[in-house]
Parts: structure tokens; sequence; C-alpha cells
């Protein structure tokens, strides 16, 4: 019998188009759960109507991985090496300090082991690695598990620059998938380990979250710019960092800006709720494959107006999660759906039961491990969205304080309130205190002639702090006296973030932090200088900086306060 199976598996023609389509049809039929436990946690009870997705998703995950990864071996020293702005050692120490016991469940990163730069690199290099070989599809669960250890042993130790929400979702979708994700070492579609119920809805719920619940932190949020619809009026202009089709954007009618904002409300509000809408209805297919179009059509406009790493990377891949194997398979071309192989139309085959008493238990363990923290992880992002519109819901919180150290069960809201205004701290030298040089930005807004560049998913995180930090005060963001202390000593590591050193011979003897207000030029001002920004100087940001004989740096001049500009 067994040999019989074998020669018919080998024997397996390749699927055209209408096999594809009449397997999905019969599946679907199929899938009616007869234990639910199973049905929804275990991986031979799983939807067979996905592989195409879940081979998609899985691709588009590890280069999001290695987007992160290759951006952070350029960036990795300077940010918190041992001699960088905010070294992982000392963030390390100092949560040891005061967490002593629980250190290692609070910040769980590799840099317990080492925080030398060296071994920071290598981290980095394993990371980036490991993203090459889950794109390859070789080995996926391990690749993936090595992706996101490695992430996270940076997100953890990394302080101030990271916590952002891109990272966030990043670890969740990525911790998800490895439940998601079929085992072996060269699966391919893997098609005779279909993902786990739970995993695929989990996914589809991140998706989901993202833009339901920034939708409601801006309406909640109460901000007028929301309220009014002229929340894009100068988007473009403030956001983290512009992209020059942003600039050209910016300069459309003020209708197109105001139905913007009003389109956004009602996309992140009301469009993401087809999600919803039963793919077993009459035209439920369809009601996807539209939502999927939607958000597609509405991303890719956003990524070219702003490089917001790859956060709307992640929320576009996600998307493709809405579509199943028979819509996936009809936009192929003739060539590629030709030779698809995908499974025989039976959802719910059963799976023989292992014979050996300890494969038994194995497989057992890995159910109940597997139940046990994605029910958590459900429990505790449902928790998290109802917090949004219930503070402290009448419901324990114990499970989402135990996971928040590993971020992989998140609350998103982008975009709540809106800024006012475009600002950027410039940090300057000196050799007698009255003539300053200004470090040039790599990614920042400063030559006013300079075309504003597109390179997310690449993520400049010094550049991208410093215009959080430009919105608080020098007292709220360590990070900025820090870089000048950095800089009084010419120090290597940090001025790689730079792109260049105006003091390469000897470092000076004075070192300042100030703050401007950028605007986008007009389009008769860009034809008349070819400039694509204007700028106006506010004053000093943070302390004049110097090098006393004895090592220490000593205060020359404190900033005087600056006119409110959040």
């Amino acid at each position: 019998m067994r040999a019989s199976l074998a020669a018919a598996a080998s024997n397996r023609k390749r699927t055209d188009a209408t096999e594809v389509f009449s397997a999905s049809l019969q599946s679907e039929k199929m899938d009616q759960p007869s234990n639910p436990v199973r049905w929804i946690f275990a991986s031979e009870q799983g939807p067979r109507t996905i592989m195409l997705a879940r081979w998609l998703w899985l691709r588009a995950l590890a280069a999001i991985y290695f987007s992160a990864f290759f951006a952070l071996m350029f960036q990795v020293k300077g940010l918190i090496g041992e001699h960088g702005i905010l070294p992982a050692g000392e963030t390390l120490a100092a949560i040891a300090e005061t967490n002593h016991v629980s250190r290692f469940w609070l910040a769980p990163s590799l840099f317990w082991i080492s925080s030398s730069t060296h071994f920071i690199v290598f981290v980095m290099w394993i990371g980036l690695v490991a993203s090459i070989a889950a794109f390859l599809n070789l080995w996926p669960r391990a690749s993936l598990l090595v992706c996101f250890v490695c992430f996270l042993a940076f997100v953890s130790a990394a302080a101030d620059f990271s916590g952002y929400q891109s990272d966030g979702m990043l670890l969740e979708a990525g911790f998800i998938s490895l439940f998601f994700a079929p085992p072996g070492l060269r699966p391919r579609l893997g098609v005779d380990h279909p993902p786990i119920r739970l995993g695929l809805w989990l996914l589809q719920w991140e998706w989901f979250r993202i833009y339901f619940e920034s939708g409601l932190v801006k309406w909640l949020s109460g901000d007028p710019q929301w309220r009014h619809l002229t929340a894009m009026d100068e988007y473009y202009q403030n956001s983290p960092l512009p992209s020059w089709v942003g600039w050209y954007v910016q300069h459309l009618p003020h209708w197109f800006q105001k139905a913007t904002a009003g389109g956004t409300l009602i996309l992140e509000f009301f469009v993401v709720l087809l999600f919803f809408f039963p793919r077993k209805w009459p035209g439920g297919r369809a009601v996807r494959v539209v939502l999927f179009a939607i958000v597609t059509l509405w991303e890719i406009p956003v990524i070219l107006t702003g490089n917001y790493a790859f956060l709307n990377y992640i929320v576009l891949c996600l998307g493709i999660l809405l579509l199943d194997d028979r819509t996936l398979a009809s936009w192929a071309t003739a060539h590629y759906r030709n030779r698809l192989v995908l499974p025989p139309p039976q959802e719910n085959a059963p799976i023989p039961e292992p014979e050996h008493g300890a494969v038994r238990a194995f497989h057992s363990l890995k159910l109940t491990i597997s139940t046990l923290l994605l029910a958590l992880i459900a429990y505790n992002t449902s928790f998290e969205l109802l917090n949004i519109v219930m503070p402290a819901p009448p419901l324990p919180s114990t499970p989402v304080a135990l996971l928040e150290p590993f971020r992989i069960a998140n609350q998103y809201g982008l975009f709540a309130v809106m800024t006012s205004g475009r600002y950027e701290i410039e940090f300057q030298g000196s050799n007698d205190g009255q003539n300053w040089t200004a470090y040039p930005f790599r990614y920042k807004p400063q030559v006013l002639n300079e075309r504003p560049r597109i390179y997310a998913p690449y993520q400049p995180r010094f550049d991208w702090n410093l215009w959080f930090a430009s919105l608080g005060d020098w007292q709220q963001n360590e990070i900025v006296p820090l870089t000048e202390e950095r800089l009084l000593d010419n120090d290597a590591d940090v001025l790689d973030l730079f792109r260049g050193n105006p003091f390469a011979q000897s470092p000076p003897k004075y070192v300042r932090a100030v703050l401007w207000q950028y605007w986008f030029t007009t389009m008769a001002e860009k034809e008349a200088t070819g400039n694509w920004w204007k700028r106006n100087l506010l004053g000093l940001y943070a302390p004049v900086l110097i090098k006393a004989q004895n090592g220490h740096y000593a205060v020359v001049q404190e900033p005087e306060p600056l006119p409110s500009h959040t």
C-alpha cells in the first residue's frame, strides 16, 4: 500500500488552473470541524486553500527581516555599540541594577551574553544570513526563529532607538509566523503541513488591528485636524522623513488633501470591517479581493510619499493573507500556473497517529504549547484593542504584562495627533565658539536644494529619532547631548551615522545642537531657486559643550526656552 502511494505521489501531475479551482472548491465544502480544538490549533486540520498565500507571505516576511538587519549593519555600532550613543551594555546594566532576578525576562536579549561591539555586529550578521535562508525557503521555521531572536536582541537593548510601532509589528508577525510556517528543511509549499488555523487568523487579525486601531486613536484623540479633515494639509511636509513624491503631493489642491483625510478615516474605520465578511458566503471571495485591492492601492502612495521604514511593507504584505489559492492561481501566468502542485481536495484528511508513544507525546506537547501561546496572543491583542476604547477594562491584565517584553502582542495607533510643524535638530562644531560648521546628515532634510529621497524599507534610526526629539526638549531626549559628547571625541562609530566629518583632522572644541523650522518651498520658489526646502533658525536646542582638560564634558551655554513647537 505504501509503495502504491509513493508511486502515485511521484507520478502526480502538475495542476492547471481548472484543477486548482476544483480542488479549492471541493476543499471548502469539506471544511467542517470534527474536533473544534484540533480544528483551531492542529496543523493537520489547517486550511489547505492558503498554501500559495502562505508561501508568498513568508518570502515577504524574510525580505522585511533582511531590510531590518541590513540597515542595522551600517548603524548598530554607532547606536548601541561600546562607543555608541546608547551602549547596550549600559542599558542592560541599568535594567539589572533594579531588576536583578527578572532582568532576562524584562529584556530578552542575546546581548546579556556579551554587549561588545563585535558580538552585537555578529548577532546582526546571523540575523541577516537567517533572513536570506528564510527567503530561500531553507528550514523556514528555524530560520525565522533565528531572525526573531536576533531582532528581539536588538529591540530589547536599544532603548530609545527601538520601540517603534514598526518594530512591534515585525516581532508580532514574526513570532506568529513560527506557527504558520511549514516544518522541514526544504518544504516548498508545505502541502502536507497546512498552517495552524489560529496562526493564520492572528496574522490577519494583526493586519486588521493596525488599520482599525489607528482609526480609533485618530478619532478618540480629539485632534481637530482629523475632526475638520485638515490632517493632510501639511502631512507630507511634517512626516518624519519626507520624499520628493510627497513634495509634489503637498502642492495638490486643498480638496484633494481633505478627501484623503476623509478617505483615511473611512478606510481605517469602515472598509477594513469587510475582513469579517465570511469567505464562504456568496460573494465572500470577491469581497476579500476587493478589500485587498483597496488597501494595496492605498498603501503604495503612502510608501512613495513618506519613508516609514518597513512599517507599510508589513501591512501591505499581510494583506496577501486575505487571498486564497484559487484567487492567486488565477492571477498567475499560464507558465507558472501549470507548475503549481497544490494539495488534493481533502481539507480535513485524517492523519494517522504516531505508533511510538514518545513520538505521540512529543506531538501532543507541541500542540499544547502552540495552543497556549497562540491563545495567549489572541487574548492579549483583544485586550489591547479593548483598552483603547475602555481604559483599564475589567479583565485580567497579568497575561498582557507577561508578554509585553517580547513585543508579540501589541497595541497600534498611527498618527493619532498630527504635528503642526517640521522641526530639525542640527549638530554644529566650532573651534572658536563663533563660527559654526554643521555636521551633514545622511537622510534628514538639511541641504535646501537636495531632493528628498525614497529609501524605505531602509530605516535610518538616528535620523528618525532626531525627528521625535525635535518635538520635545533636550532634557527628554538624552540622545542629543550624548551625541554632542561623542562628536567632541570624534568617535568614529557615531560619525558613521553622519554623511561626513567636517572636523576630520581633530575634534572641535565646541559642539552644539540648534533647532530649525523647515517648510516645503512653493512651486514658484522651487522654480526660482531650485530649493525643495526653506528654513528658519529658532535657536539653541541643547547646551553648548566642551571637553575639559580632565576629560569631562562641561556646559558653556545653556539653551533658552524655545517657543512651544509640539
